[in-house]
């Protein structure tokens, strides 16, 4: 009997891909471009523009506004709305926050050490708003947020700036240790100082860039891969099998990226704590 119904599902869904590939087919022909010039701008899905138009101004709502405000209510209504029942039996809800909260704490536990589990709240609200984004980014006619490095560098400012005045708060002048490698030879440690100090003020760039550069390299490789489809008309399916992959890939970069972006918050955030080479 299981075989039979696995028989059967193998049967349907290779109806449904011959009808979808048959609809696709379909659609070239109809909608298929008089004159097939490839004009492919992939770069205009990252244009921030006006919500109810007029001229881009210092409070002017955007496009990005719009977008970070759902991805704030998005994860408002997960770990808050979503959970609140704190049923036994956890929902579907439930259960993504807590196995968000259960991965973000053993984290923040394991690289920054136990001494740092007091700043598990903002860690955690920072890996959830940062992958919330991507995944939003990834919805149709979306406006990807974490693409601009307008946003990943406030992020990663927010980030540079705590664990710098935290660093100095909890160790005083010995969290100068940090750029000071006692472990070298005595006339090389200056020169490593002065390595160690420049590598700290750069770790806000890389921090923000390579969220930023990750999530829009993958969405433009989409829209240029979907600017073939337009292009070649009946031929126009080809590129899509290209796009499916494509987007599987970056649904596993958004979570990548949020998770990279955080590892290396609890990172700094140890070093912080522990700054002694």
């Amino acid at each position: 009997m299981a075989e039979q119904s696995a028989k059967q599902g193998g049967g349907l869904a290779k109806i449904v891909f011959f009808v979808v590939l048959a609809l696709v087919l379909i659609s070239g022909v109809v909608f298929a471009p008089e004159t097939r010039e490839l004009a492919i701008h992939p770069m205009e899905q990252f244009k921030v523009t006006p919500l109810f138009g007029g001229d881009l101004g210092a409070i002017t709502i955007t496009n990005q506004t719009l977008w970070l405000a759902l991805s704030v209510i998005s994860v408002i209504l997960l770990l808050v709305v979503g959970s609140r029942g704190r049923a036994i039996i956890p929902s579907r809800s439930q259960s993504i926050a807590e196995l968000a909260y259960g991965f973000i704490y053993k984290m923040v536990e394991d690289v920054a050490g136990k001494d740092a589990v007091k700043y598990f709240p903002g860690i955690m609200t920072l890996f959830m708003f940062i992958v919330t984004a991507n995944f939003l980014g990834l919805l149709p006619m979306s406006f990807t947020t974490t693409s601009h490095i307008a946003v990943t560098a406030i992020l990663a400012g927010i980030v540079f700036v705590f664990v710098t005045i935290l660093g100095f708060v909890k160790n005083g002048a010995g969290f100068l240790g940090l750029f000071w490698v006692s472990s070298a030879p005595l006339p090389l440690r200056p020169i490593l100082a002065i390595i160690e100090l420049i590598s700290y003020f750069v770790r806000p760039v890389s921090h923000s860039i390579r969220l930023a550069g990750n999530v829009m390299a993958g969405h433009a490789v989409i829209k240029v891969f979907a600017g073939f489809a337009g292009a070649l008309g009946v031929a126009g399916f080809l590129p899509i099998f290209a796009i499916s992959a494509v987007l599987a890939l970056e649904v596993l970069v958004a979570f990548i990226q949020a998770y990279v972006f955080t590892i290396l918050t609890c990172v700094y955030l140890k070093d912080a704590l522990h700054p002694s080479h």
